[in-house]
């Protein structure tokens, strides 16, 4: 438990100092659990497990997570690195979007508006009226498509920073 304790306080004073140098005007300071990789005000994880889209959403609330939604091709992009940064590859993954309740209307799992697309060209297609889950790296463009939710992919989670406050 003394372990536990002094690496918490390690990780915490590390994250404290680091985050006030980037942001010495700042009240506050933000961290993300170790294994999580910081991009703004939030963090993310690659999780290697294949599941289906909604026990990678389980998983990521388990976390209390949920899985990745997508507001920008920076952020796109940012995601395609935690990915790379696990696998050394662009591997296809689960991110938090469906239209599983209403046909054509994509919602994020975490109630983000739908603003940024990636799709790739011809998607999405809901072949056969049953595709209604998304996976990023499709294809070389390595882009997004509509897949069959209960497909076994592995996923991306994101959370929202822990904010620590701290005296200057």
């Amino acid at each position: 438990m003394k372990l536990f304790t002094v690496s918490a306080v390690l990780c915490a004073m590390i994250c404290l100092a680091t985050t006030a140098e980037e942001h010495h005007h700042d009240k506050t300071s933000a961290c993300c659990p170790a294994g999580w990789t910081r991009y703004r005000k939030q963090c993310y994880i690659y999780v290697s497990e294949y599941m289906t889209w909604a026990e990678a959403q389980k998983n990521c609330q388990s976390m209390n997570a949920n899985q990745a939604s997508v507001q920008s091709l920076a952020e796109y992009q940012r995601i395609q690195q935690v990915i790379f940064d696990a696998t050394q590859e662009n591997r296809l993954a689960w991110l938090g979007g469906s239209d599983a309740q209403q046909e054509g209307y994509w919602f994020w799992i975490n109630g983000a508006k739908f603003k940024y697309t990636n799709w790739c060209p011809g998607e999405p297609s809901n072949y056969l009226n049953t595709q209604h889950c998304i996976q990023m790296n499709y294809s070389q463009e390595k882009c997004w498509d509509d897949q069959i939710c209960d497909t076994r992919l592995p996923s991306v989670c994101v959370k929202k920073i822990k904010q620590f406050l701290y005296q200057h």
